[in-house]
Protein backbone atom coordinates (compact mmCIF):
# COMPACT_ATOMS: atom_id res chain seq x y z
CA UNK A 1 0.00 0.00 0.00
CA UNK A 2 1.32 3.44 -0.97
CA UNK A 3 1.58 6.36 1.43
CA UNK A 4 0.09 9.86 1.40
CA UNK A 5 1.75 12.54 3.54
CA UNK A 6 -0.30 15.51 4.75
CA UNK A 7 1.74 18.35 6.20
CA UNK A 8 -0.47 20.34 8.53
CA UNK A 9 -2.60 17.20 8.74
CA UNK A 10 -3.75 17.97 12.28
CA UNK A 11 -5.11 21.37 11.30
CA UNK A 12 -8.43 22.48 9.90
CA UNK A 13 -8.31 21.43 6.25
CA UNK A 14 -5.64 18.79 6.88
CA UNK A 15 -7.70 16.87 9.44
CA UNK A 16 -10.76 16.96 7.19
CA UNK A 17 -8.63 15.54 4.39
CA UNK A 18 -7.10 12.90 6.66
CA UNK A 19 -10.60 11.83 7.70
CA UNK A 20 -11.72 11.44 4.08
CA UNK A 21 -8.58 9.50 3.10
CA UNK A 22 -8.94 7.17 6.09
CA UNK A 23 -12.49 6.40 5.00
CA UNK A 24 -11.24 5.59 1.50
CA UNK A 25 -8.61 3.22 2.85
CA UNK A 26 -6.53 3.18 -0.34
CA UNK A 27 -3.36 4.64 1.18
CA UNK A 28 -1.50 4.83 4.45
CA UNK A 29 -2.24 8.31 5.77
CA UNK A 30 0.72 9.99 7.48
CA UNK A 31 0.38 13.35 9.22
CA UNK A 32 3.16 15.86 9.86
CA UNK A 33 2.16 18.45 12.44
CA UNK A 34 2.55 19.87 15.94
CA UNK A 35 -0.23 19.55 18.52
CA UNK A 36 1.01 21.42 21.59
CA UNK A 37 -1.03 21.42 24.77
CA UNK A 38 -4.49 22.47 23.55
CA UNK A 39 -7.29 20.41 22.01
CA UNK A 40 -5.98 20.35 18.45
CA UNK A 41 -5.39 16.60 18.84
CA UNK A 42 -9.16 16.12 18.84
CA UNK A 43 -9.19 16.97 15.13
CA UNK A 44 -7.73 13.51 14.47
CA UNK A 45 -9.16 11.59 17.41
CA UNK A 46 -11.80 9.82 15.30
CA UNK A 47 -9.47 8.84 12.46
CA UNK A 48 -6.89 6.00 12.35
CA UNK A 49 -3.97 7.78 10.68
CA UNK A 50 -0.97 5.53 10.09
CA UNK A 51 1.73 7.73 11.59
CA UNK A 52 2.26 11.20 13.06
CA UNK A 53 5.64 12.87 12.71
CA UNK A 54 6.88 16.26 13.98
CA UNK A 55 8.21 18.76 11.42
CA UNK A 56 11.79 18.38 12.63
CA UNK A 57 11.60 14.66 11.92
CA UNK A 58 10.33 15.11 8.37
CA UNK A 59 13.64 15.27 6.41
CA UNK A 60 14.78 11.89 7.70
CA UNK A 61 11.32 10.38 7.28
CA UNK A 62 11.14 11.51 3.65
CA UNK A 63 14.42 9.85 2.76
CA UNK A 64 13.44 6.63 4.54
CA UNK A 65 10.01 6.43 2.89
CA UNK A 66 10.65 7.91 -0.55
CA UNK A 67 10.07 4.52 -2.16
CA UNK A 68 6.46 4.14 -1.00
CA UNK A 69 5.46 7.82 -0.84
CA UNK A 70 3.05 8.61 -3.69
CA UNK A 71 1.59 12.01 -2.78
CA UNK A 72 2.37 15.00 -0.59
CA UNK A 73 -0.47 17.32 0.34
CA UNK A 74 1.40 20.47 1.39
CA UNK A 75 -1.14 22.14 3.69
CA UNK A 76 1.02 23.29 6.62
CA UNK A 77 1.27 27.05 7.04
CA UNK A 78 1.35 29.94 9.45
CA UNK A 79 -2.16 31.07 8.62
CA UNK A 80 -2.61 34.21 10.71
CA UNK A 81 -3.22 37.15 8.40
CA UNK A 82 -2.09 39.50 11.18
CA UNK A 83 1.20 37.72 11.98
CA UNK A 84 4.03 40.26 12.39
CA UNK A 85 6.95 37.81 12.52
CA UNK A 86 7.95 37.83 8.86
CA UNK A 87 10.83 35.40 9.42
CA UNK A 88 8.32 32.89 10.79
CA UNK A 89 6.04 33.39 7.79
CA UNK A 90 8.91 32.91 5.33
CA UNK A 91 10.10 29.77 7.13
CA UNK A 92 6.67 28.14 7.28
CA UNK A 93 4.97 29.43 4.14
CA UNK A 94 7.88 29.58 1.71
CA UNK A 95 11.01 27.69 2.75
CA UNK A 96 9.23 24.64 4.19
CA UNK A 97 6.96 23.92 1.20
CA UNK A 98 9.81 24.77 -1.17
CA UNK A 99 11.88 21.95 0.35
CA UNK A 100 8.92 19.60 -0.19
CA UNK A 101 8.52 20.79 -3.78
CA UNK A 102 12.18 20.10 -4.53
CA UNK A 103 11.90 16.65 -2.93
CA UNK A 104 8.89 15.85 -5.13
CA UNK A 105 10.68 17.05 -8.27
CA UNK A 106 13.73 14.93 -7.46
CA UNK A 107 11.90 11.75 -6.44
CA UNK A 108 8.84 11.82 -8.69
CA UNK A 109 6.24 12.35 -5.95
CA UNK A 110 2.92 14.02 -6.73
CA UNK A 111 2.53 17.43 -5.05
CA UNK A 112 -0.61 19.35 -4.05
CA UNK A 113 -0.22 22.70 -2.29
CA UNK A 114 -2.56 25.30 -0.83
CA UNK A 115 -1.93 28.98 -1.45
CA UNK A 116 -4.30 31.81 -0.53
CA UNK A 117 -6.59 34.45 -1.96
CA UNK A 118 -4.60 36.87 0.22
CA UNK A 119 -2.05 36.88 -2.61
CA UNK A 120 -4.50 39.00 -4.63
CA UNK A 121 -4.14 41.97 -2.30
CA UNK A 122 -7.01 44.44 -2.42
CA UNK A 123 -8.54 42.69 -5.44
CA UNK A 124 -8.17 45.71 -7.72
CA UNK A 125 -6.44 43.49 -10.30
CA UNK A 126 -9.16 40.89 -10.12
CA UNK A 127 -9.02 37.27 -8.97
CA UNK A 128 -7.70 35.51 -12.05
CA UNK A 129 -5.70 32.36 -11.25
CA UNK A 130 -3.18 32.90 -14.03
CA UNK A 131 0.06 30.89 -13.59
CA UNK A 132 1.91 33.18 -15.99
CA UNK A 133 4.88 34.60 -14.11
CA UNK A 134 4.41 38.12 -15.44
CA UNK A 135 0.76 38.12 -14.33
CA UNK A 136 1.72 36.91 -10.86
CA UNK A 137 4.38 39.59 -10.51
CA UNK A 138 1.70 42.30 -10.79
CA UNK A 139 -0.10 41.15 -7.63
CA UNK A 140 0.54 43.16 -4.44
CA UNK A 141 -0.47 41.30 -1.24
CA UNK A 142 -1.57 43.48 1.69
CA UNK A 143 0.00 41.42 4.49
CA UNK A 144 3.16 39.52 5.31
CA UNK A 145 1.06 36.35 5.25
CA UNK A 146 -0.17 37.05 1.72
CA UNK A 147 3.35 37.94 0.57
CA UNK A 148 4.86 34.72 2.00
CA UNK A 149 2.28 32.68 0.12
CA UNK A 150 2.84 34.73 -3.01
CA UNK A 151 6.60 34.05 -2.91
CA UNK A 152 5.96 30.34 -3.23
CA UNK A 153 3.51 30.83 -6.11
CA UNK A 154 6.13 32.88 -7.94
CA UNK A 155 8.78 30.22 -7.44
CA UNK A 156 6.53 27.45 -8.78
CA UNK A 157 5.57 29.56 -11.77
CA UNK A 158 9.25 30.07 -12.62
CA UNK A 159 10.11 26.38 -12.14
CA UNK A 160 7.20 24.96 -14.11
CA UNK A 161 7.77 27.41 -16.96
CA UNK A 162 11.11 25.70 -17.64
CA UNK A 163 9.84 22.17 -17.04
CA UNK A 164 11.05 21.71 -13.45
CA UNK A 165 8.12 19.87 -11.88
CA UNK A 166 7.00 16.56 -10.35
CA UNK A 167 4.75 14.07 -12.22
CA UNK A 168 1.64 15.92 -11.01
CA UNK A 169 1.37 19.27 -9.27
CA UNK A 170 -1.34 21.74 -8.34
CA UNK A 171 -1.53 24.90 -6.30
CA UNK A 172 -4.95 25.88 -4.95
CA UNK A 173 -5.54 29.53 -4.07
CA UNK A 174 -7.89 29.03 -1.16
CA UNK A 175 -10.62 31.52 -0.49
CA UNK A 176 -12.38 31.69 2.90
CA UNK A 177 -13.00 28.21 4.29
CA UNK A 178 -15.32 27.31 7.14
CA UNK A 179 -16.47 24.10 8.78
CA UNK A 180 -15.76 21.50 11.47
CA UNK A 181 -12.32 21.18 13.09
CA UNK A 182 -11.39 24.85 12.83
CA UNK A 183 -11.90 25.40 16.57
CA UNK A 184 -8.19 25.43 17.51
CA UNK A 185 -7.66 28.48 15.27
CA UNK A 186 -9.45 30.64 17.87
CA UNK A 187 -9.39 34.29 16.64
CA UNK A 188 -8.27 33.07 13.20
CA UNK A 189 -11.36 30.91 12.76
CA UNK A 190 -13.50 31.68 9.75
CA UNK A 191 -15.96 34.56 9.96
CA UNK A 192 -18.76 32.00 9.80
CA UNK A 193 -17.20 29.90 12.56
CA UNK A 194 -16.86 32.94 14.81
CA UNK A 195 -20.30 34.43 14.24
CA UNK A 196 -22.00 31.05 14.52
CA UNK A 197 -20.42 30.51 17.93
CA UNK A 198 -21.45 34.03 18.96
CA UNK A 199 -25.04 33.34 17.97
CA UNK A 200 -25.05 30.06 19.89
CA UNK A 201 -23.43 31.49 23.04
CA UNK A 202 -24.67 35.08 23.17
CA UNK A 203 -27.69 34.91 20.84
CA UNK A 204 -26.42 37.99 18.98
CA UNK A 205 -23.71 38.75 16.42
CA UNK A 206 -21.03 41.42 16.27
CA UNK A 207 -19.74 42.34 12.82
CA UNK A 208 -17.26 45.01 11.77
CA UNK A 209 -18.57 48.30 10.50
CA UNK A 210 -17.69 49.20 6.94
CA UNK A 211 -15.13 51.93 6.30
CA UNK A 212 -15.75 51.90 2.55
CA UNK A 213 -18.55 54.03 1.17
CA UNK A 214 -19.28 51.44 -1.50
CA UNK A 215 -20.21 48.82 1.09
CA UNK A 216 -22.80 49.32 3.86
CA UNK A 217 -22.34 47.80 7.30
CA UNK A 218 -22.73 44.08 6.77
CA UNK A 219 -22.38 44.53 3.04
CA UNK A 220 -18.72 43.50 2.92
CA UNK A 221 -18.51 40.50 0.60
CA UNK A 222 -16.53 37.29 0.76
CA UNK A 223 -16.33 34.17 -1.35
CA UNK A 224 -16.71 31.49 1.32
CA UNK A 225 -16.48 27.77 0.69
CA UNK A 226 -17.50 24.88 2.93
CA UNK A 227 -14.53 22.73 3.89
CA UNK A 228 -16.29 19.60 2.62
CA UNK A 229 -16.23 21.11 -0.88
CA UNK A 230 -12.49 21.77 -0.52
CA UNK A 231 -11.91 18.14 0.41
CA UNK A 232 -13.94 16.99 -2.59
CA UNK A 233 -11.58 18.97 -4.85
CA UNK A 234 -8.45 17.61 -3.12
CA UNK A 235 -9.71 14.05 -3.59
CA UNK A 236 -10.63 14.75 -7.20
CA UNK A 237 -7.05 15.87 -7.86
CA UNK A 238 -5.81 12.60 -6.37
CA UNK A 239 -8.05 10.67 -8.77
CA UNK A 240 -7.18 12.74 -11.85
CA UNK A 241 -3.45 12.47 -12.40
CA UNK A 242 -3.44 14.54 -15.59
CA UNK A 243 -4.62 17.73 -13.84
CA UNK A 244 -1.82 20.22 -13.21
CA UNK A 245 -1.71 23.95 -12.59
CA UNK A 246 -2.68 26.88 -10.41
CA UNK A 247 -6.39 27.08 -9.55
CA UNK A 248 -8.63 29.22 -7.42
CA UNK A 249 -10.70 27.30 -4.88
CA UNK A 250 -13.77 29.17 -3.75
CA UNK A 251 -17.48 28.87 -4.37
CA UNK A 252 -17.29 31.36 -7.22
CA UNK A 253 -19.99 33.51 -5.64
CA UNK A 254 -19.39 36.34 -3.15
CA UNK A 255 -21.91 36.73 -0.32
CA UNK A 256 -22.36 39.49 2.24
CA UNK A 257 -21.55 39.20 5.93
CA UNK A 258 -25.20 40.02 6.52
CA UNK A 259 -26.19 36.98 4.44
CA UNK A 260 -23.90 34.81 6.56
CA UNK A 261 -25.37 36.14 9.79
CA UNK A 262 -28.94 35.57 8.60
CA UNK A 263 -28.06 32.02 7.55
CA UNK A 264 -26.64 31.31 11.02
CA UNK A 265 -29.83 32.51 12.73
CA UNK A 266 -31.97 30.58 10.24
CA UNK A 267 -30.05 27.40 11.10
CA UNK A 268 -30.77 28.09 14.78
CA UNK A 269 -34.43 28.96 14.05
CA UNK A 270 -33.98 32.43 15.56
CA UNK A 271 -34.66 35.98 14.44
CA UNK A 272 -31.45 37.80 13.35
CA UNK A 273 -29.77 40.07 15.94
CA UNK A 274 -26.69 41.80 14.52
CA UNK A 275 -24.64 44.65 16.02
CA UNK A 276 -21.84 46.49 14.22
CA UNK A 277 -18.58 47.32 16.00
CA UNK A 278 -15.45 49.33 15.18
CA UNK A 279 -12.69 47.63 13.24
CA UNK A 280 -9.20 47.57 14.86
CA UNK A 281 -7.04 50.44 13.58
CA UNK A 282 -4.35 48.10 12.27
CA UNK A 283 -6.86 46.26 10.07
CA UNK A 284 -8.66 49.17 8.41
CA UNK A 285 -6.09 49.74 5.64
CA UNK A 286 -5.51 46.01 5.04
CA UNK A 287 -9.13 44.94 4.80
CA UNK A 288 -10.53 43.18 1.74
CA UNK A 289 -14.10 44.33 1.08
CA UNK A 290 -14.73 41.95 -1.80
CA UNK A 291 -13.38 38.56 -2.84
CA UNK A 292 -14.82 36.25 -5.45
CA UNK A 293 -12.97 33.32 -6.95
CA UNK A 294 -12.87 33.09 -10.70
CA UNK A 295 -13.47 29.37 -11.15
CA UNK A 296 -13.20 29.00 -14.94
CA UNK A 297 -9.85 27.20 -14.93
CA UNK A 298 -10.84 24.52 -12.41
CA UNK A 299 -14.06 23.92 -14.32
CA UNK A 300 -12.16 23.74 -17.61
CA UNK A 301 -9.84 21.15 -16.03
CA UNK A 302 -12.88 18.93 -15.52
CA UNK A 303 -14.22 19.60 -12.02
CA UNK A 304 -18.02 19.62 -12.38
CA UNK A 305 -19.42 19.10 -8.86
CA UNK A 306 -21.57 21.95 -7.48
CA UNK A 307 -20.46 23.97 -4.47
CA UNK A 308 -22.54 24.13 -1.30
CA UNK A 309 -24.55 27.31 -0.70
CA UNK A 310 -23.82 29.18 2.53
CA UNK A 311 -27.37 28.42 3.69
CA UNK A 312 -26.87 24.66 3.33
CA UNK A 313 -23.26 24.69 4.50
CA UNK A 314 -23.98 26.76 7.61
CA UNK A 315 -26.98 24.60 8.47
CA UNK A 316 -24.85 21.46 8.32
CA UNK A 317 -22.00 23.06 10.28
CA UNK A 318 -24.25 24.43 13.02
CA UNK A 319 -26.66 21.54 13.50
CA UNK A 320 -24.34 18.59 12.91
CA UNK A 321 -21.23 19.96 14.63
CA UNK A 322 -21.35 23.22 16.60
CA UNK A 323 -24.33 22.41 18.79
CA UNK A 324 -23.26 18.81 19.40
CA UNK A 325 -21.43 17.70 22.58
CA UNK A 326 -18.60 16.47 20.33
CA UNK A 327 -18.31 18.99 17.48
CA UNK A 328 -15.37 17.27 15.77
CA UNK A 329 -15.53 15.58 12.38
Amino acid sequence: MKTILITGGGGFIGSNLAAALCVRGTHRVVVCDRFGTDDKWRNLAHHPVWEIIPPEGLPGWLIEHRGDLEVIYSLAASSSTTEKNIDLLIANNFSFPLALWRFCVKHGVRFFHTSSAATYGDGSLGFDDDINLEALKKLVPLSGYGWSKHLFDLHLAADTAVGTKPPQWTVLKMFNNYGPNEYHKETQRSVIGQIAQQAIDAKTLRLFRSYNKDYPDGGQMRDVIYVKDCIAVLLWLLDNTSVNGLFNLGSGKARTFSDMGKAVFAALSREPRINYIDMPDGLINKYQYFTEAKMDRLRAAGYTAPFTSIEDGIKDYVLNYLVKPDPYL
